[in-house]
């Protein structure tokens, strides 16, 4: 077998393989045509080319050039790991040696960027492959109860939250948790994510969301596209009638993927409202019984230790032609 290459226009064609094979491999929502072809849409160059391996295909990717001797596996910013599929059992190595020799000109690495180890296990160093650490990031699996799962939580976590929640009481103001799934209400969602996003920080870099700007358009289409699924989640957070913090979620396999959280300063008075929501979120997700894993595909921080001392290490992957180039960067 060998790898085939496509125009990502073709993306479309073979979208039905590219969904079994995900199937295959592990299923993840970050994987799925419904993540992807909005990422293509709003952040793709159109250079991107799409590679399928086998008649049956046993590996697909969508692939992105890196400078003028190298190409990478397709990953925007939004998402967390870039598109690499193959099945159970293969010879990564054997596939990055053969995509490699199969793309044009003569690049001379390849990169499979932002790996997880759950659904491609990490391969060891050989001469010509080199893999180096990304990130650690955490998740929560679901099991058993909340309330049992929030005793394992550390005693200081649980008084302040007892703290904040009896300070609010004192303050009048009442909390509540909105879940949105439907199609039809995302827009309006990430209009208010986008209003809440750009009074804070991040306007100022020109990274916040808005309706009107490819960040909003790709999260609006993308969320519509899993409600329609059954499998697109936004929670909002109110301080009586404001919006405190917002939460845009995918899911897939079993899994919940909190992708971005906003939360309005100016309404915080001295709380913390992600944390609150997550506590009153958290214990739905363990009520519902429908999902095993809250994960949060972000680089570890010391808050999310206050929710799981369940940690793995995200990873990259730099194939080289000639298997000399790897002394030769480290000589550099």
């Amino acid at each position: 077998m060998n790898w085939k290459l496509y125009p990502i226009d073709e993306f479309e064609r073979h979208q039905d393989d590219w969904q079994r094979l995900n199937r295959k491999a592990k299923a993840s929502p970050l994987l799925d045509t419904a993540f992807l072809f909005p990422a293509l849409k709003m952040f793709g160059s159109g250079k991107e080319l799409l590679a399928v391996y086998g008649e049956e295909p046993c590996a697909m990717a969508i692939l992105m050039p890196k400078g003028a001797l190298g190409w990478a596996t397709f990953q925007p910013s939004q998402a967390p790991m870039g598109a690499w599929l193959h099945e159970d059992g293969m010879d990564l190595q054997l596939l990055l040696a053969k995509l490699l020799r199969a793309l044009p000109g003569l690049p001379v690495i390849f990169g499979l960027t932002q790996q997880d180890p759950d659904l491609v296990p990490r391969p060891a160093d050989k001469p010509d492959l080199k893999t180096l650490d990304y990130i650690d990031t955490a998740r929560i699996t679901v099991e058993g109860s909340f309330d049992q799962y929030w005793q394992s939580r550390g005693k200081n976590l649980r008084h302040n939250m007892k703290k904040q929640r009896n300070n609010l009481e004192k303050m009048g103001i009442d909390t509540r948790l909105e879940l949105i799934t439907e199609p039809g209400d995302v827009a309006e969602a990430i209009a208010d994510y986008g209003r809440i996003e750009s009074a804070g920080w991040k306007a100022e870099g020109g990274t916040a969301i808005h309706p009107d700007n490819d960040q909003g358009r790709f999260y609006r289409t993308m969320l519509e596209a899993f409600c329609r699924q059954g499998a697109g989640r936004i929670y909002r957070y109110w301080y009586n009638d404001k919006i405190a913090v917002m939460d845009l979620c995918i899911e897939g396999n079993g899994s919940i993927i909190i992708l971005k959280t906003t939360y309005d300063e100016s309404v915080s008075n001295g709380t913390s409202p992600a944390f609150l929501m997550r506590q009153d979120s958290f214990r739905q997700i363990f009520d519902e019984g429908s999902l095993k894993r809250i994960e949060f595909y972000g680089k570890l921080m010391e808050w999310h230790t206050k929710w799981s001392e369940e940690v793995r290490t995200m990873y990259h992957v730099n194939y080289f032609r000639w298997s000399f180039l790897p002394r030769l960067r480290r000589s550099a």
